[in-house]
């Protein structure tokens, strides 16, 4: 299943047309028919807005593997949004020197264990 397979299939599970998606995304509605029409994929730029309208990661929308690894393996790599909690703790994390980097992983480590 391609990128493209997997927008569509969530927009029809979303109920969602291909005006609002458009709408929603500030992508032309050509280019959205253009990917149906000419089974091209979206290009990398568009990949984020993408995500965040339809609501997935952006590792179920490139590889269609379930975050949780229910489809394959987990992913050895995450693509987070800055705007998310996530995207703030790592932002945070990594504007900290190298000492507090960690003593936060031994907080976290120490977290994980109770």
């Amino acid at each position: 299943m391609t990128i493209r397979d997997r927008i569509f299939d969530k927009l029809d599970e979303l109920n969602m047309t291909q005006k609002e998606f458009s709408e929603k995304t500030g992508i032309a509605q050509s280019t959205v028919s253009d990917w149906r029409k000419k089974r091209t994929n979206p290009t990398a730029d568009k990949i984020m807005v993408i995500c965040k309208v339809l609501n997935v990661p952006v590792e179920w929308l490139l590889s269609g593997i379930e975050p949780e690894g229910v489809r394959g393996n987990p992913a050895d790599w995450y693509a987070i949004d800055a705007d998310t909690d996530s995207g703030f703790l790592i932002t945070a994390f990594n504007s900290m020197d190298k000492g507090t980097q960690a003593r936060l992983l031994g907080y976290v480590e120490a977290l994980m264990k109770q």
